[in-house]
């Protein structure tokens, strides 16, 4: 494996073209999901239910699983905080670009550049969403969205993230000894995501399992 990594590389423009695709698929299903579905209210049937598979139309206006800098942060408004995390995405989608070309001219490995390069495109589709969904789409509490630039429910940098899947694969009770959870169902995977968010998620998890090759080679 470390010989077949070491041995192929990627080329630039092979990396953006991977960007692109991922950026197409995840901007394509959001706007797809908000031009014809309502926002799916807690306690609604989903647009689609298998069970272990659930398509949701979800709107999140802060980071990962809703927590927002307000959270941690006390003194900072809502909005503020908002407009810092947009920012800070945008510097960070700055240099995870940066990293992607030098780790590219430096003849780094294919699963490295691969791995920054769906990074890159999670972050990107994300960002989208939060700098301009708020200005070209309205609101979609009990109503599906329409395309109206410049009436939307917010304002540049304020919009909100769509996410739409969720994948409950089973459910359990906590035992009743155990503090503070004792007794509390759980369900696992509960959180609702997109396809922005599965190719972070990815592209770190590749990193973390190959990542003593990566880094040393670099």
């Amino acid at each position: 494996m470390k010989a077949l990594m070491k041995s192929q590389k990627i080329s630039f423009y092979k990396c953006l073209a991977i960007v692109a695709f991922i950026l197409f698929c995840d901007q394509f299903l959001k706007v797809y999901v908000k031009l014809n579905f309502p926002l799916t209210i807690y306690g609604q049937d989903p647009i689609f239910d298998m069970g272990w598979f659930k398509l949701l139309f979800i709107e999140n206006k802060g980071m990962a699983w809703g927590a927002q800098i307000s959270d941690f942060i006390p003194f900072i408004s809502e909005e503020n905080g908002k407009l810092f995390l947009t920012l800070f995405r945008i510097v960070a989608i700055g240099f995870i670009f940066y990293w992607l070309k030098k780790t590219i001219e430096d003849n780094s490995s294919k699963l490295f550049s691969i791995s920054l390069s769906l990074i890159l495109a999670g972050a990107i589709g994300n960002v989208i969403d939060s700098v301009f969904y708020g200005y070209f789409f309205t609101e979609s509490y009990f109503q599906i969205a329409s395309f109206s630039p410049g009436n939307g429910y917010s304002s540049i940098f304020y919009g909100n993230v769509v996410d739409m899947f969720q994948f409950p694969l089973f459910t359990w009770t906590w035992p009743s000894f155990l503090p503070f959870i004792g007794g509390n169902e759980f369900t696992f995977f509960e959180p609702v995501f997109n396809i922005a968010d599965s190719a972070i998620s990815i592209g770190i998890f590749m990193m973390i399992i190959f990542n003593k090759t990566f880094f040393k080679e670099n």
